[in-house]
Parts: structure tokens; C-alpha cells; sequence
């Protein structure tokens, strides 16, 4: 068949398909007759190249307890990394389109592979996660929840000699769903990723228990604040997570409201994506906090509704997100195989909203956009701003003080005073009297004469205030701090890495730091600048005692002495 009809008639059959409206796993089994798309073929393409790269990595002596697992690149032998294998083998092999489609050579590394990672396996179902989590039901909900439907797929995939593959795997999905209904979790998206493996487990094997587990951390509710975050605030890793195990729990308990906490975390992000389709991580509880995040990990749940729903803006993110990171794509195979509404081509793209300023009281949050750059302020973060155009980014904004160590600027809250956001904190340095004579302890132990119970005296008092607002086109940003005089100042600008600087200079014996005194900088990467000013430069030390350690990242500094009053304005 030539390929031009081969795509025609994939449009005709899926055009013929009921798509729209929420179905269960039961409703979306791919039928044999369905054409896939190209973007899944390619998908498909991407993962039989992806086996190739575990061959070497191999243990091969038969006497090794962990005989048919691989080495990962720490040269450590982990359930994750053979887990891996296996769900990239079972779409491989089961797939038409891959060229290891039934393959007999792939299906004797399945399995050594699969009696490598029950050898991994501890008694009680569970796995470890040798970063950090050891006997971790977490770590195994991770992992079953890709591999299970994995399996399924392989395991009604008819192959002569497949037997020991699938006990292997049985076994251990079994006892793992053993593992699941018991055991407990650490942070809150542990309960949504335990759930949605436990909606996995039962799909091979089922039994009501796993749906009264489940029912049982549903009971905690949906962690969702009324900005539309859950409770990590993780934009560039847990989030997603969270989203696509609610989109799973939802198909496999028929609970269509479910999606609305997923439906709100997504109208959410539109409000964090940065001009260049980057994501506000800098508000995150997690280890994603302050990290380059994007929406790749959206992409299955983003897609899923923006088809259930026909919503214009999901489909336009799905769209950023193939333009920016196809490749990342692959990692959500299982889910395309699985599900043909998926094959359906995207809504017509709706307009993403850039131009508005908006704040997240929950999360500690001001994102201000206008088109083509965007200003996040933050509460109870050291880098309370940031500014970003597409190619050019201000990752953070600090201010720190040589007060008592203590000096290191953050604002419990964000205050909107007019056409300004006002951040706000009151420092004291006080000093301490004897200590009362009728208690003091007989071996003149320090730790046993407390300063709560000294009088203070000689009380220092520092007060920040910073007041940020548009100004042009860009934000203006008036800092006022006094109380204690003479106390050093300085303001960091810290810029991220590949561009270069004029209207500063280099810092004498600090790499990576610049001084600042002129009436305008700029810093420019890729065509495109920012611009800041004016400066003032009053001493050398911007590494105050007290202030946080400086960042791998080109910074410059605006230095004084209190009382400290200076306006700069960024475009």
C-alpha cells in the first residue's frame, strides 16, 4: 500500500470512531483494523532505537544473582533501569509497526531480563530506589504503572516460547499489587502514583481489593489548592505525575470528576509557561525548585483532555511541547498504544494568554506577562524575581544585608498596593544581658542558660521594603532598607549561563561576579537582551556572612550601605 493512502485511509477510520465522551479501559482497546498515525510510528521508531543502547550494558555470567539485568550509568543494578527495558520490550514486541515486532531474539533478552528484575525484587513486592528509597512502595507504584499495561499488551501478543517471560512478569506484578495494597508512602503524589498502578495491577489481575486501597487514599481527597497546584507545587515533575495517574484512576474507577483537578492544574499552567514555552519552577516544594522545567510532562493528560474536551489552549500546549521536545515524547508510548482517541488529530489551536498580571495567593506567586517577556515574583523564596524573553533570562533577583547573619532578604507574603506588589520583612539584632543569678547552673553550662531567658538589649532593627511594578516595557523595582546604618548591601542579578555583559566589569577576584556602577547594563544571549539600571557600586563584598553562597551563573552586583535606597529598572 503507498503511503499517501495509507495516511488517507487512517483519517477515514479514525474519522469513523467515536471518540468524544469518557470512556473506560474496557471502551478504548484498540481494534486490529486501525491505521496509526505517523507522529506514533516515528514514536514506535524512537523506541526500538532506544533497545539498542542496553545490549552493553548486560550481566551475562550466569552465576550473578542479577544474571539478564543491565548496569545503569552509575554502574548500579536497579528494578528502574531493568524496568525500563522491559516496558520499551513489551511495546516493541508487541507492536506491529517495530522491528521487533515477535521477535524471538528480543523475547530470550525479556527473559533474562524479567528474572533479573525479580531478583531485584524484595520479598514483600517492593523494590529500592538505591538514590534514596529502599523497600519503597512509592518507587514500585512507579514503575508498575508503565509496566503493567506494557505487559498486557505483550501478554495478548501470541508467541511461541513466551511462557517463562510471562510467569516471570506475573510473579512479579503479582506480589508487587501485594506491596501495593499495603504498604505506605512518603509525599503527597505517592498516593495518586500508588493508586493509578494498583488501577494497572487490576487490569491484569483482578481483585477488589486493589479498589478499595485506592478508594481508601481517595478518601484523603485531591490535594488541589484554589490556584489549581497540588501540594508540592512541583511545575516541572510531580505535577504531571499527579495529572496523568488521576487521568488513569479516572478511566479505570469510571470517575469522570476526577479530570477536574487535572482540568484546573492545566488552566493553571498557562498562567506559568514562560515566553519561550519554559515553565515557573521557582515556587516548587520539590527538587525541581529553581530548575529549567517544561510541560513535556503534561503532555498525555494535556492531550487526552484536549480531545475529550475539544479545548483549543490544551491542544496549542500539546503543539509547544512536539516543537520543542518530540524526543521526550517516547516516554509516553504506552499510553498512545493504548489508547486510539489519542490517535485523533489535535484540536484547532486557541490562543495561550500572554498579556495579563495575575497573582497565586496559595503559592506564593505574581506572574506578570506581557507578551514578549514575563516577571515572576515570589514570596518566601531568597530569589523573589525573575524576568524572561524568549532566548534571555534574569533567573533570579537577590538581596542580602551583613545583618547579624541573617541578612539573606525574603518576604513572608506579597501585598498589592496599587499598581505595585510590595514585599516586606523587619530583621532584629539584639544583644543579651547576664543571665538571671538565681538560675544559673552550677557547671556553667552554656546550652543550659538559654537566651529566652536573657534580657535583650541594644536591639538592631532592619527593614526591607521592595516595591515592583511596570514600568515601560519592563518592571521597575524600588528597594528601601533602613533601621541600623552602615550595614553593607548588596543586590544580585543573576543572569543564566551563554550570554555576555556590557556595562559592567569584572569583579577583581570572583569568577563569574561583575560590579556595577553605570547608568546601564545589558546582557545579551542569542540576539536578544535585557536591560537593567542604573548601578551603584559602594565596596567589593558581595559575598556578605549570613547571605546565601553564590550560583554556578554570570551575577552582578549592585552594592551599598544602609540606609539603602535605589530604584532599578529591567526591560
Amino acid at each position: 500500500m503507498k503511503r499517501r493512502n495509507f495516511v488517507g485511509l487512517a483519517s477515514t477510520t479514525l474519522a469513523m470512531m467515536p471518540f468524544m465522551g469518557f470512556r473506560s479501559f474496557e471502551d478504548i482497546l484498540p481494534s486490529a483494523d486501525l491505521v496509526k498515525p505517523d507522529w506514533l510510528i516515528k514514536l514506535i521508531k524512537m523506541n526500538d532505537e532506544n533497545l539498542k543502547g542496553y545490549s552493553s550494558s548486560k550481566i551475562t555470567d550466569p552465576a550473578n544473582k542479577y544474571f539478564g539485568a543491565f548496569y545503569d550509568g552509575n554502574l548500579y543494578i536497579t528494578p528502574g533501569h531493568v524496568g525500563g527495558f522491559l516496558i520499551s520490550a513489551c511495546n516493541a514486541i508487541s507492536t506491529p509497526e517495530s522491528s521487533y515486532f515477535k521477535s524471538t531474539q528480543l523475547l530470550k533478552e525479556m527473559q533474562d531480563a524479567s528474572q533479573g528484575l525479580l531478583a531485584l525484587q524484595h520479598t514483600d513486592g517492593t523494590i529500592d530506589l538505591l538514590d534514596t528509597n529502599f523497600h519503597s512502595t512509592p518507587d514500585t507504584a512507579f514503575l508498575i504503572k508503565e509496566l503493567a499495561p506494557a505487559f498486557n499488551r505483550f501478554k495478548k501478543t501470541p508467541m511461541q516460547g513466551a511462557e517463562k517471560t510471562v510467569s516471570n512478569l506475573e510473579k512479579f506484578l503479582k506480589l508487587a499489587g501485594e506491596a501495593l495494597t499495603v504498604g505506605g508512602i512518603h509525599t503527597p503524589n505517592h498516593r495518586w502514583v500508588v493508586s493509578a498502578a494498583l488501577m494497572r495491577v487490576y487490569q491484569v489481575f483482578p481483585d477488589q481489593r486493589y479498589f478499595v486501597r485506592i478508594n481508601q487514599w481517595l478518601s484523603e481527597h485531591i490535594d488541589l489548592d484554589p490556584d489549581g497546584q497540588y501540594t508540592e507545587k512541583s511545575t516541572g515533575g510531580y505535577s504531571g505525575i499527579v495529572d496523568r495517574s488521576l487521568v488513569t484512576v479516572a478511566i479505570g474507577l469510571k470517575k469522570p470528576e476526577l479530570l477536574d483537578p487535572v482540568r484546573k492544574n492545566h488552566n493553571m499552567m498557562q498562567y506559568y509557561l514562560h515566553p519561550n514555552g519554559e515553565v515557573v519552577t521557582e515556587a516548587s516544594n520539590r527538587q525541581d525548585k529553581g530548575t529549567i522545567g517544561n510541560l513535556d510532562g503534561y503532555y498525555y493528560s494535556l492531550r487526552y483532555l484536549s480531545i475529550l474536551d475539544n479545548n483549543g489552549e490544551y491542544a496549542n500546549m500539546c503543539r509547544m511541547i512536539e516543537k520543542r521536545s518530540f524526543n521526550a515524547l517516547g516516554g509516553y508510548l504506552g499510553y498512545f498504544l493504548e489508547d486510539p482517541m489519542l490517535w485523533k488529530d489535535l484540536p484547532s489551536d486557541k490562543p495561550l494568554k500572554t498579556n495579563y498580571a495575575k497573582a497565586f495567593p496559595y503559592s506564593g506567586v505574581v506572574r506578570v506577562r506581557r507578551n514578549e517577556w514575563d516577571c515572576t515574583i515570589l514570596s518566601s523564596n531568597p530569589g523573589w524575581l525573575t524576568f524572561h524573553k524568549e532566548q534571555v533570562m534574569l533567573q533570579a533577583m537577590r538581596l542580602a544585608s551583613s545583618f547579624f547573619g541573617k541578612g539573606q532578604f525574603q518576604s513572608s507574603e506579597i501585598k498589592q498596593e496599587g499598581n505595585a506588589w510590595v514585599l516586606k520583612s523587619t530583621l532584629e539584632g539584639p544583644y543579651f544581658q547576664p543571665f538571671p543569678s538565681d538560675q544559673i547552673p552550677g557547671d556553667g553550662d552554656w546550652d543550659k542558660m538559654p537566651k529566652s531567658k536573657r534580657k535583650q538589649s541594644e536591639v538592631q532593627i532592619l527593614t526591607t521594603t521592595v516595591n515592583i511594578s511596570e514600568s515601560g516595557n519592563g518592571v521597575q523595582v524600588d528597594i528601601d532598607m533602613q533601621g541600623t546604618d552602615h550595614v553593607p548591601v548588596a543586590l544580585e542579578l543573576i543572569f543564566r549561563k551563554g550570554g555576555t555583559f556590557a556595562g559592567v566589569k569584572e569583579h577583581p577576584s570572583k569568577k563569574d561576579a561583575y560590579l556595577f556602577d553605570q547608568k546601564e547594563g545589558s546582557y545579551t544571549m542569542n540576539g536578544q537582551s535585557i536591560k537593567f539600571g542604573p548601578g551603584q557600586s559602594a565596596h567589593r563584598n558581595v559575598q556578605l556572612r549570613g547571605g546565601l553562597p553564590s550560583v554556578d551563573a554570570p551575577s552582578v552586583y549592585i552594592t551599598g550601605f544602609t540606609p539603602f535606597k535605589h530604584t532599578l529598572f529591567i526591560s
